[in-house]
């Protein structure tokens, strides 16, 4: 299985973020990117081996921390949902499977390090 690094820049990414108005933000695309590339690992890591809700878990702490309005929170969901569904026809864990979820580790962890740096106070 794979190496499991924590996105622990989120703390740090969505304490950077939260004190901007809610209207589209610099910030914001990269955001929703990265509820789809943690929805992608929800059930791309899930698929292979990996069993639980760190993923999720880990959208939950994003959308506490940046505790959006309903229509932004909608737009989070819909970004995770899309990522989540974006690999519903594999139902097997195969190599390409495998590579895609090192890309999105890969992504991931640039996304919360690039906005927290860039953002951040």
């Amino acid at each position: 299985m794979m190496r499991v690094p924590v996105f622990g820049l989120f703390a740090a990414l969505a304490l950077a973020a939260a004190p901007a108005a809610a209207a589209e933000a610099p910030f914001e695309p990269g955001l929703m990117r990265l509820a789809e590339v943690l929805g992608s690992l929800h059930y791309l890591r899930n698929l292979c081996g990996e069993r639980g809700d760190q993923w999720r878990a880990e959208m939950e702490k994003l959308l506490q921390t940046e505790n959006p309005d309903p229509a932004r929170r909608a737009r989070f969901i819909a970004s995770f949902n899309r990522g989540y569904r974006s690999f519903s026809g594999y139902t097997r864990c195969t190599p390409s499977a495998t590579e895609a979820i090192d890309r999105y580790m890969k992504e991931g962890e640039t996304l919360s390090r690039d906005i927290a740096s860039r953002y951040g106070n």
